[in-house]
């Protein structure tokens, strides 16, 4: 069976109805009808009066009924000027959420797609962004930290990035097409764009690497479109088209509208036209005096239409395609070639021969008008807008797909602000550890709920007519359960040997002020401190010994009461080498400690280069003798030292001198020894060699004998 297909083309001044029929290949047209409008109720391809739009549209159905039986859903297409494009990036810190799947991603792309259709909503001076639907978006780059990368899905960083371009169509041109089809009983079976329409047929893909545009000369617009690249890569329109033309004839000719209209279609270079005016004068017009006429309109036409291809494509094409009506404005080719500065044969007039899928009958329409209606026909089987319904919520939402539907395109035709739908993260600690702040951020917010006819979806889950959709916003994450092991990790624990003991070196933990284990949970505001034993000071603190540290250092004393230093030092050693308290145990160290505590007074004196005794050479018996007498008296709290004496570390000492009285006879007995038990007969004393008393002075070398 064949497929039979009724399009509608509801122009500014006609509807065009056909009806065309599948093949196995390609289409065939069966049958057309064309009517103008009773009344101005159209207006740049926007409908403003549903009722008289809807009666034109019933009278075609009505004719192509006739003859092909009851017709009872259409094909048609949304004016390409009012389809709007926005690009617009967001930006979404993640450095405490990280996007961990597909569907968090997909989440982002909504969000920057309701970003571009606020600002569409801001840019036309309305603050609904549900005036607009959505009917395409593609992603242009994603970026992490900046830098552009292919996907994020499973990426770490601080900052992501998305930029996407964003497709949309007023509501009130969709609205009002499909209230004035169903005053028709019609249903729409499908919408497609007139600039995708007319491309389609007549610039197939393998065609769109080439920089060309197509130019639909309307009755009061002139829609354009412009392929490069594999792709359309802009939409344009221009208030001006045929109807500028056709007033122009009018008064010039002193002609009503519709004979204005008339004539210029039917004049032709070599078949001049008659008509009559409004004065009941009949009158010959042949083409160069029309165009003669014309003239400024058409260069004015000519100028708009150049100027806005070139805006859009940033420079000429390579080529233009003229269709509509409207292209068959007298020298409106040259014109514009010459404004583009391109040859004469690079813009031409593409009729309906030019469309490679339409079989050529003898009965076709011949010229541009029917292009775009058979356009329609076919590219909105092809590539079909579907209008559905589903409930998202609780409340119903139109859709018109461009492509396959998925819940996220629902969510967005809802008006539901995504980025609001998941959960806020949980609210971070702060603590203070060993004197410096750190954030604990909560758990993060979970993903929202979606549901689609009661079971559990995705937001990219494909949907259909009449769904049921339901979004949950997620849970808020919650706040942070860390235990101090986590925040400080293992604290180091090892063993030393001190006084040929292994003694164990361990980390402490404090919590405001009280000690706490590694399992302790923490809570906001917590002063932690970490206090291990890392250095000298800190082992004797630990072992309960710091008082020894305050003996370390050199040998001091006080003499009449000014501090003197000795070169002797209380050492610390580390495996047998002089370290200072600041030095750092290792595992396994050996501590010892070199002292000295005290030191004879006789050492002492040395290093002090005091002049503390008198000396006198003599000889006894021949054998020499050294004499030796204080000069001065050394005391110690009062009491008077012998150079035996020890002294501590930090004593006062006090010194005086002597009584300076010289050396006797008989202070030689307190260096000598003498046996009396030899002694027998007489004593003779002699000082060199001459008698001598025990109280006799002494000087320098003096020679003493003792003889019996």
């Amino acid at each position: 069976m064949t497929e039979q297909i009724f399009a509608l083309d509801i122009g500014t001044r006609t509807v065009v109805g056909l009806i065309l029929q599948k093949t196995k290949d390609n289409y065939q047209l069966i049958d057309y009808c064309i009517q103008e409008h009773h009344e101005r109720s159209m207006l740049d391809g926007q409908i403003h009066d549903v009722v008289s739009v809807a009666d034109v549209i019933i009278s075609v159905k009505q004719k192509l009924e006739q003859k092909h039986g009851p017709l009872t859903s259409v094909c048609v297409a949304a004016a390409g000027r009012a389809l709007k494009t926005k690009r617009t990036t967001i930006t979404k810190s993640v450095g405490e959420q990280p996007l961990m799947n597909k569907e968090d991603i997909l989440f982002l792309e909504f969000s920057a797609v309701q970003n571009a259709q606020h600002d569409l909503a801001v840019e036309e001076e309305n603050n609904s962004r549900d005036h607009y639907y959505c009917v395409g978006y593609s992603v242009l780059q994603y970026k992490l930290d900046d830098r552009v990368i292919g996907s994020l899905i499973d990426q770490q960083g601080d900052k992501v990035e998305v930029e996407i371009i964003a497709t949309f169509l007023p509501k009130v041109v969709v609205e009002s097409l499909i209230a004035a089809l169903h005053r028709a009983d019609l249903e729409m079976e499908a919408l497609t764009l007139e600039p995708i329409a007319a491309i389609n047929v007549l610039i197939p893909p393998s065609m769109r690497r080439l920089n060309v545009a197509l130019v639909d000369i309307g009755a009061g617009t002139s829609d354009i479109a412009i392929t490069e690249q594999g792709t359309v890569t802009a939409y344009g329109m221009v208030p001006k088209a045929g109807d500028e033309i056709t007033e122009a004839v009018s008064d010039h000719y002193l002609l009503d509208f519709p004979q204005a209209e008339l004539v210029k279609r039917q004049i032709k270079e070599d078949m001049p036209a008659t008509s009559t005016d409004i004065l009941g004068f009949e009158q010959v017009i042949d083409y160069q005096d029309l165009v003669a006429a014309v003239t400024t309109e058409i260069d004015g036409l000519v100028e708009t239409i150049a100027n806005e291809i070139i805006r859009l494509n940033n420079k000429p094409p390579k080529a233009v395609m003229l269709v509509g009506g409207g292209s068959m404005t007298p020298e409106i080719t040259n014109r514009l070639a010459s404004k583009l500065q391109l040859p004469n044969n690079r813009v031409a007039i593409r009729g309906i021969d030019a469309i490679q899928s339409l079989e050529q009958i003898d009965t076709l329409p011949i010229g541009p008008t029917f292009v775009t209606p058979i356009g329609i026909a076919i590219a909105a089987k092809q590539n079909p807008i579907h209008y559905i319904s589903v409930t998202v919520n609780h409340r119903t939402v139109r859709l018109f797909d461009m492509k396959e539907l998925t819940i996220g395109d629902c969510l967005l035709a809802a008006g539901i602000d995504i980025d609001k739908l998941y959960g806020k993260p949980g609210m971070a600690y702060i603590i203070h550890v060993n004197g410096r702040d750190i954030t604990l951020p909560g758990t993060y917010g979970q993903s929202p709920q979606v549901v689609l006819n009661g079971v559990d979806s995705t937001i990219d889950s494909p949907i259909q007519d009449g769904d049921e959709i339901l979004v949950v916003k997620g849970e808020d994450g919650k706040e942070p359960i860390v235990k101090i092991k986590h925040i400080i990790g293992d604290m180091p624990n090892f063993s030393v040997k001190f006084n040929d003991q292994n003694i164990l070196i361990r980390s402490n933990v404090f919590v405001n002020g009280q000690e706490k284990n590694a399992d302790y949970i923490v809570h906001d505001h917590d002063t932690i401190e970490v206090k291990s034993t890392k250095t000298i000071e800190d082992f004797f603190q630990q072992i309960g010994q710091y008082d020894k540290l305050q003996q370390l250092g050199s040998f001091y004393l006080y003499v009449n009461q000014q501090k003197v230093i000795l070169p002797y030092e209380n050492n610390i050693l580390i495996n047998g080498n002089s370290v200072g308290i600041s030095h750092t145990l290792k595992a396994e160290d050996v501590i010892s400690m070199e002292r000295t505590d005290q030191l004879p007074l006789e050492i002492v004196l040395t290093h002090l280069d005091l002049d503390y005794e008198v000396t006198l050479h003599v000889t006894f018996n021949n054998e020499p003798v050294t004499l030796t007498k204080q000069k001065l008296s050394i005391y110690r709290d009062g009491h008077l030292l012998t150079t035996s004496d020890y002294l501590k570390r930090g004593d006062s000492i006090k010194t005086m001198p002597a009584e300076n009285e010289p050396f006797i006879f008989q202070d030689i007995f307190r260096f000598v020894s003498l046996d009396l038990s030899d002694v027998h007969g007489n004593v003779q004393i002699l000082k060199n060699n001459q008698p001598a008393s025990f109280t006799d002075p002494l000087s320098e070398n003096d020679s003493i004998t003792i003889k019996w």
